[in-house]
């Protein structure tokens, strides 16, 4: 996986940062103590981070659900614009990186915007849907195990009200989709999960070569 946006030179994507770049030093700082953990290159790019961030602000969005938490940079940028009594319900299955994740949550002061659920995330779903919940989300963030992809999607349409918007990670998956000689688990699965989407008239779709790939979704 790449952290940065794919095709883009090393002296280009430096300035891309330079003049758009602007990151709360509480996220410069969580983005710095991850690169030093050994799946660091699971930390999404600090301009992705950005954007979900606007998304946030420019939707409206109240209720968010985001599928793979990791050290939390992610959901500390939208947490961070997430209107007074907004909710993130953040699923992870990780108690370790989690606890990163608290911790700049708390320091943050938007801990009590978050509801962590250390669970698979396809219990997390069901429990969510069986709660009463499905049409009750406005953005849903997937960054996990890319086998899921599918399944994780299907949950989460149920979940997103109509005109709510689900964001896909890694779509491009540093050009392995591409290449057909690319067969493993991983490659297969987002390259059937780009393919599916494509195809689905549920939604509308654009896909974006932001960092490793992202798409949005937007519920019809």
């Amino acid at each position: 996986m790449s952290r940065q946006s794919l095709n883009l030179t090393d002296q280009l994507y430096s300035y891309l940062l330079s003049v758009s770049l602007r990151e709360a030093p509480i996220l410069q700082r969580l983005r710095e103590e991850t690169a030093a953990h050994p799946w660091a290159e699971m930390q999404i790019a600090p301009e992705q981070g950005q954007f979900l961030a606007l998304l946030v602000e420019l939707t409206g969005a109240r209720n968010i659900l985001e599928i793979g938490v990791f050290t939390g940079y992610s959901s500390l940028s939208m947490a961070l614009v997430l209107a007074k009594g907004g909710r993130l319900v953040a699923c992870d299955t990780d108690h370790e990186t989690t606890q990163v994740a608290r911790h700049y949550w708390s320091e943050a002061g938007i801990e009590d915007k978050v509801d962590l659920r250390l669970a698979p995330a396809m219990e997390t779903l069901e429990e969510l849907l069986a709660d009463g919940q499905a049409g009750q989300f406005d953005m849903v963030f997937i960054d996990a195990d890319k086998e899921n992809y599918l399944n994780y999607y299907e949950k989460c349409l149920l979940l997103l009200r109509p005109g709510g918007l689900i964001l896909a990670d890694n779509v491009l998956w540093s050009g392995r989709p591409a290449d057909a000689a690319e067969q493993d688990p991983a490659t297969s699965a987002i390259r059937a999960f780009n393919k599916f989407l494509h195809r689905d008239d549920r939604i509308r779709l654009s896909m974006l070569p932001v960092a490793d790939g992202l798409t949005l979704a937007l519920k019809r």
